[in-house]
């Protein structure tokens, strides 16, 4: 059940969090992983060892969905399964950047219903379960309120405003960027941000427990096409992601030509 698997997921985020650190400007060994997918380090697979073992031994009935595990479909027979990131924005890692995060989530029949994103070295652990509201550090948070979209303070790389993306124009914002993308959503649920977009196919497991957060604190979410987010897909990536108070999602979709959208929580 999610509210079980909430502690569970929290302590594996911590232990997580604690190899990260041990790693942390230490210089560990890293490589590119090639066809774009961008570097990885030690840090990353002992974390992803870390995890795998440990949530595995916990629940041996679920599924396992990890960008640093090769995936064998076996997750498609399972009804839950786990959604790990050991490490969302190793390149910042490796930069010496204290924003990344450990992204944990158990979907169930495609829902997400218990996550947690842990930034260990800025001290900051986000957490949900499915209709049990969001919190970070034990406090709960909600989106902030917008009544209209111009000006919004939004989380979004440059390359994603760039105005041959957009038929009905540009969104008027105020850009901003983080590297951790499911740190992105999480600061759009704690009312530091208005919103968030990527327009690129987003893995799952950069996004799983985010969504999850995010939703819960009331934020709108969808893919670029206005589409609900699901996951435990065969190809684990959604067609970009779209988040903010209802104003600003309903701009966006309306400017990405997304058609009617629905403003309903999507997860």
């Amino acid at each position: 059940m999610p509210g079980n698997d909430l502690p569970l997921l929290i302590e594996a985020a911590q232990a997580a969090g604690d190899i990260a650190a041990r790693h942390f400007g230490n210089g560990p060994q890293s490589w590119d992983k090639g066809q774009g997918q961008g570097p990885v380090s030690e840090a990353d697979l002992e974390v992803d060892e870390m995890l795998r073992s440990r949530l595995l031994e916990a629940r041996p009935d679920y599924g396992w969905l990890s960008e640093e595990t090769a995936d064998d479909g076996d997750r498609l027979t399972r009804q839950r399964v786990f959604v790990v990131d050991p490490i969302d924005g190793t390149r910042a890692f490796l930069d010496g950047q204290r924003s990344f995060a450990h992204a944990l989530a158990v979907v169930e029949d495609g829902r997400p219903v218990a996550a947690v994103v842990h930034l260990p070295l800025m001290n900051l652990t986000y957490t949900a379960t499915a209709t049990g509201g969001a919190t970070l550090n034990g406090r709960v948070i909600r989106v902030r309120p917008r009544a209209v979209p111009g000006g919004a303070r939004v989380l979004a790389s440059r390359t994603q405003l760039a105005p041959d993306l957009w038929p009905g124009g540009v969104p008027e914002v105020e850009r901003h960027f983080r590297p951790s993308l499911a740190w992105r959503l999480c600061l759009v649920a704690d009312g530091s941000f208005d919103g968030m977009l990527t327009l690129r196919p987003a893995w799952e497991w950069d996004i799983a427990a985010a969504a999850l957060i995010a939703a819960e604190a009331g934020v709108h979410l969808s893919d670029r096409k206005g589409q609900a987010l699901r996951f435990n897909a065969p190809h684990p990536q959604t067609d970009g992601v779209i988040a903010g108070p209802e104003a600003v999602h309903h701009d966006f979709l309306q400017r990405l030509g997304a058609g009617r959208a629905d403003l309903t929580r999507a997860l």
